[in-house]
């Protein structure tokens, strides 16, 4: 655990890199070998879009990126925070799976959970929910306001945490890699799935949350951990046959899958998710 905790204290930049890329690649291989759903798209076309947001969210975060740093030196010079309360002698692990833990619950958890609820969250957050073609690269295709407010609340969740960088890189190398798997187009073992999705978010449990009408569209927010769903009572489920990607309010292939449309799409008119059962 000494040596993680030595590699995440210094990543370099193109490590860091590295499991963004990495895990893009890795997971878009599994899907063109045995996809879950065959759509009808160019797969490449509609990356390029994705890619495009990836590109926008790295542009906004890089010159933010030192809040984090300031913060979270902020709180180990000043003891500051929730792991700065646990005992002493806590093993490494513990302590970084609690730390986790914290970051996954603010920094994702809670966040993807006001973007459902506060209408101008939601205006920006609908971008990454009117992809009907959900693949890996949908993990990154998020506005660049939507980056914004993401990455403060990853600075909010540092503060209240406590969490020295070492364990910020390495929650979000996690959070990176675990995003692009459980929007990756693959379905796995029920068995297998069942079982990881009690500590993790799965691609299923998280496809569930694409699905285009309420009430599923606001189940399964969490990112890294599963636990955080079953705790809050927003844990769904739904069978991948009856799962229809999208949202009904933004449904047009013209709109949803051009990069103008989407840039200007918060900034027209409120586009809802209409209450259903479906």
């Amino acid at each position: 655990m000494e040596s993680l905790v030595s590699y995440f204290s210094s990543i370099p930049p193109a490590h860091r890199s590295a499991f963004l890329v990495g895990g893009i690649v890795f997971f878009w291989l599994i899907e063109n070998l045995k996809p879950l759903y065959t759509f009808g798209y160019s797969k490449f076309k509609h990356a390029g879009i994705n890619i495009f947001f990836t590109v926008t969210t790295i542009l906004v975060n890089f010159p933010l990126a030192f809040m984090l740093l300031r913060v979270s030196d902020w709180t180990q010079a000043q003891d500051f925070g929730l792991l700065n309360m646990l005992p002493a002698g806590l093993s490494l692990v513990l302590y970084a799976f609690i730390g986790l833990l914290v970051l996954d619950l603010v920094g994702a958890y809670t966040i993807h959970w006001l973007e459902h609820k506060v209408k101008w969250m939601w205006r920006f957050h609908i971008i990454h929910h009117s992809d009907t073609y959900v693949d890996t690269t949908t993990a990154n295709r998020h506005h660049p306001g939507e980056s914004v407010f993401r990455l403060v609340f990853t600075t909010l969740a540092v503060l209240v945490c406590g969490a020295p960088m070492w364990l910020v890189f390495l929650y979000q190398s996690l959070s990176v890699v675990l995003s692009q798997f459980n929007h990756a187009n693959i379905v796995l073992p029920k068995s297998i799935d069942k079982v990881l999705s009690f500590l993790i978010v799965t691609p299923q449990m998280h496809h569930v949350h694409h699905h285009y009408v309420l009430p599923h569209t606001d189940t399964n927010f969490g990112n890294i951990f599963s636990v955080w769903d079953r705790l809050f009572g927003t844990y769904s489920q739904l069978a991948a046959d009856k799962i229809i990607y999208g949202v009904d309010t933004v449904m047009d292939t013209a709109e949803n899958h051009a990069i103008r449309p989407l840039l200007k799409l918060p900034f027209g008119p409120y586009r809802a998710v209409p209450n259903s059962n479906i």
